[in-house]
């Protein structure tokens, strides 16, 4: 699925018309290809997500040559759920287990950072999202690049924005971009969660 943050369907339209992609098209039909490709649809109800997704974009472009930019997002929950097979045997009415018939541990989360630079995906699998797990990651990335600065693009989570977290950042030269409400899609990151499913 792809989510548009900052367009409503009549400014797409009116933008498709000025790139020359149509002559014309209507909303309601706008609407129809949208739902066809499944693509979900939430203007930003941010104020500032204009600004937001281009300081987002121009991080990319340009990253800054005194520190490391880094997308970091969470993924789950994670449970292993049992396949059924194809045997050579008669046919015949099968017992069936229900897919999560042996949840016996609960699931798992995992909290990733994927470094821009390198293009390599550090991860930890948790058995929550809470501040306190996020704020292990930020420690672990902050000792594995100890004397860059950090850029860190991340979604409005609760956990993100925790006093504490937000004190130990500052304390330890991270600076947190954060992608406009409904702007997931900006974040890097959820390219490489599309290739994990």
């Amino acid at each position: 699925m792809t989510a548009f943050s900052t367009w409503s369907l009549a400014n797409l339209a009116e933008h498709l018309v000025k790139q020359k992609v149509v002559s014309a098209i209507s909303r309601e039909t706008l609407r129809r290809i949208l739902r066809a490709d499944k693509a979900s649809w939430k203007a930003s109800t941010d104020p500032d997500s204009i600004a937001k997704m281009h300081r987002v974009l121009a991080l990319y472009d340009t990253p800054p040559t005194d520190g490391r930019v880094i997308c970091v997002d969470e993924f789950g929950p994670l449970n292993l759920m049992p396949r059924k097979g194809k045997v050579w045997r008669p046919v015949r009415h099968t017992r069936r287990l229900r897919a999560t018939y042996n949840r016996c541990g609960g699931v798992r989360h995992m909290l990733a950072a994927l470094d821009l630079a390198t293009g390599k995906l550090y991860y930890r699998i948790r058995p929550r999202k809470r501040w306190r797990k996020f704020l292990g990651l930020l420690e672990a990335l902050r000792a594995r690049w100890p004397r860059e600065k950090l850029y860190v693009v991340l979604d409005n989570f609760s956990p993100h924005k925790h006093a504490k977290v937000r004190v130990w950042a500052a304390d330890n030269d991270i600076e947190r971009f954060f992608l406009p409400t409904y702007g997931s899609w900006l974040n890097w990151i959820e390219a490489e969660f599309a290739a994990l499913r």
